[in-house]
């Protein structure tokens, strides 16, 4: 029998990737497609359809399909999403000031009740007279509600009362805090909560596009969606927890790479256009962010993989210092649109404009540099003070050179806020032209790439003379310095990890003459403890040079440049339920979480009744996320002090793990 023919898709910030894959027979047929930000299903339809028609295969026999994207971790970090009410239940005010819950919560309404639990679950009366009173004026001006109990991990009673008057009288979308983290510490949870309300209808808007395409490709397959710890989630469950996709795409990679090496222990580097992730693999799996995921300097309690991410990729800005006499070289963390991409999507103008700055006698202040409308919509300038809707307005639907945009110096920190808004985006060399002039990249136009480079190259340094002596001398140049700075990020993650933060690599000197071998009597050499795997389309070309750099071994896989897609599909269902047992009296035993809270006598009993249900909760939970043969593991942790010589149940968290495959809509033969 045949194994199922499974579709893998990753939305990443440049490229969206899409692999057919069989478990016995590996990638079949692969692709990209340009990510398209102001609608990623266009990204997502030209990957696919480019996969299809390479394979061959027809859409109907596509059995699951598996989704990762950075939807999420950009909207966090960019500070996206809907309006949400928070609704905090036996909290006051004074409880917002912590956790980083102020910042996060901005201007979003926050509406305060009485009620909650203590520790062993047993109730404050709710008043929702407040909510009663606000929901009126309040629920048409927000696109979702956000909800937090004191205490509710012990008892969620209050905020599902609270959630059922909100769909009864609002109709939007509600999140409780208990269903997205069984671990103490309101505020923490409150802000997982408000953050997961303002994510749901962009990802609702996501999977809803996604499946909106895939009906129409006639792909009738269940949709799964990669969580930030790499387990997959149904595109349901996804719907109401998008929190937990956040660096769904990171942890993806994890999940590919694994699969694609084997190898159970090594470090893992994913360079993309505009970031390069560095990860750990330990025991076969991501390494997991104890206390939760650090996304847009936001505190959460999401399971996510300990990720570290810098503003380094094959689309990164190039700067030049050419006060000293010899000129220096940096990268990022700024994103710019490559000038061979912008040729080959702009056509000859861009030749054109290029060619004209590269023949003129003086050299322009912006030269190699344009400017890019990203949005025509009318409503994308609203807001805007009138400095910027003039700039905004000077730019149609072509690219336009900065040296005829800005005709006065105050206009580039007007174009620089249009860029921050998201409005605009720059174009201009990068590490993806000069691999175009080196003859290792050719997917767009060589021309333009060959003309920016040689433009910079006029630029002279502190000695007068030119920075470099040709288009390809200083691509070399850039390639070196992709490399070096790849290596200091790979080396400042494995530190961190080490607990050694303090040695920061660009600026180390012992760093600085161990990664150039330099001779000497004292002699500094560098070398990691596993390989180093590097992913990424551009992998190949960087990552034997970066790993021999960091004295480890390199691997670099066949399909490293899809391995996020591929992640996405070899990944498991993975459910994690717990249950605690507490004890106010002697003898007296309150079992609480994955159900009502109920109070029991005696220790054994109450240990055995809480290890059935976090059994039973994961088993059905992972069979409701589309879960089969489901595998259930069970860990405890007691904490039982003597206390004047007799045992003392001070809590049990029992945690139970179920696992499986996700079940396909078919079998090929």
């Amino acid at each position: 029998m045949v194994s199922p023919l499974l579709l893998g898709i990753d939305t990443g910030g440049t490229y969206t990737d899409a692999v057919l894959f069989r478990e016995h027979e590996g990638v079949i047929a692969k692709a990209k497609s340009l990510t398209t930000r102001h609608d990623l299903s266009e990204g997502i339809s030209g990957a696919v359809d480019a996969t299809l028609a390479k394979s061959g295969i027809r859409p109907e026999e596509i059995a699951m399909v598996s989704l990762s994207t950075t939807l999420a971790t950009n909207a966090l970090v960019e500070g996206q999403g809907g309006r949400a009410t928070l609704v905090m239940i036996g909290f006051g005010p004074d409880d917002i000031a912590r956790g980083g819950l102020s910042e996060a919560l901005g201007t979003d309404p926050v509406i305060f009740l009485p009620g909650g639990h203590d520790v062993h679950g047993n109730e404050t009366p709710l008043d929702m007279t407040p909510l009663d009173e606000a929901l009126p004026t309040l629920g048409p001006s927000v696109s979702s509600f956000a909800i937090a109990g004191y205490f509710a991990v012990r008892n969620p009673a209050h905020e599902i009362r609270v959630r059922d008057r909100i769909r009864e009288l609002s109709h939007k979308p509600v999140t409780c805090s208990h269903e997205l983290s069984s671990k103490l510490g309101g505020p923490r949870r409150a802000l997982t909560t408000l953050l997961n309300a303002r994510l749901v209808s962009i990802i609702d808007r996501l999977i809803g596009s996604t499946e909106d395409f895939l009906e129409k490709s006639g792909i009738h397959a269940p949709l799964m969606v990669v969580r930030g710890d790499g387990a997959l989630m149904s595109s349901a469950e996804a719907r109401l927890r998008p929190i937990e996709t956040i660096l769904s795409g990171p942890a993806a990679s994890l999940v590919g790479a694994h699969y694609l090496t084997g190898l159970d222990e090594a470090v893992i580097s994913d360079i993309g256009g505009t970031t390069t992730d560095v990860a750990v693999l330990q025991g076969g799996r991501p390494k997991l962010a104890p206390d939760g995921a650090n996304v847009g300097g936001h505190e959460t309690m999401v399971e996510a993989v300990a990720l570290r991410t810098f503003g380094l990729g094959g689309d990164s800005e190039v700067h030049f210092d050419d006060r000293g006499l010899e000129a220096k070289i940096t990268l990022g963390p700024r994103r710019l649109l490559p000038l061979s991409l912008l040729a080959a999507t702009y056509g000859d103008s861009v030749l054109s404009a290029l060619d004209l700055q590269l023949r003129a006698t003086h050299a322009g202040r912006h030269n190699g540099r344009f400017a890019v409308r990203i949005s025509m919509d009318e409503t994308s300038g609203e807001g805007l003070q009138p400095p910027e809707q003039a700039l905004l307005a000077r730019l149609g639907s072509a690219p336009v050179a900065l040296n005829a945009l800005l005709t006065m110096n105050s206009q580039k920190a007007v174009l620089d806020r249009l860029v921050g808004r998201g409005l605009v985006q720059l174009s201009g060399i990068t590490p993806s032209d000069a691999l175009h002039v080196l003859g290792r990249q050719d997917q767009w136009s060589v021309e333009a790439a060959r003309l920016g480079l040689a433009i910079a190259t006029r630029r002279k340094n502190g000695a007068g003379r030119e920075i470099a002596a040709s288009a390809e001398g200083l691509a070399g140049q850039i390639v070196d310095r992709l490399t070096r700075q790849s290596a200091e990020v790979v080396l400042s993650a494995c530190l961190a990890e080490d607990g050694a933060e303090a040695i920061d690599p660009p600026v180390s000197l012992v760093v600085d003459r161990a990664l150039k071998r330099t001779p000497g009597i004292a002699g500094f050499s560098i070398a990691l403890d596993r390989p180093l795997v590097g992913l990424g389309a551009s992998a190949p070309v960087y990552y034997p040079a970066i790993a021999d750099m960091l004295g480890a071994e390199p691997v670099i896989p066949g399909d490293a440049d899809v391995a996020n897609a591929i992640g996405a599909v070899v990944g498991h269902i993975r459910v994690v339920v717990v249950v605690t047992v507490t004890s106010p009296e002697d003898g007296m035993y309150i079992v609480a979480g994955a159900g009502e809270t109920v109070t029991m006598v005696g220790e054994a009993r109450a240990l055995d009744a809480a290890r059935n249900r976090a059994a039973a909760a994961a088993r059905d939970k992972a069979g409701q996320e589309g879960a089969g043969d489901i595998l259930i593991s069970l860990e405890e942790d007691i904490a039982a002090p003597e206390v004047e010589g007799a045992r003392k149940l001070v809590e049990a968290r029992i945690t139970a793990t179920a696992t499986g495959r996700p079940r396909m809509t078919r079998l090929q033969r």
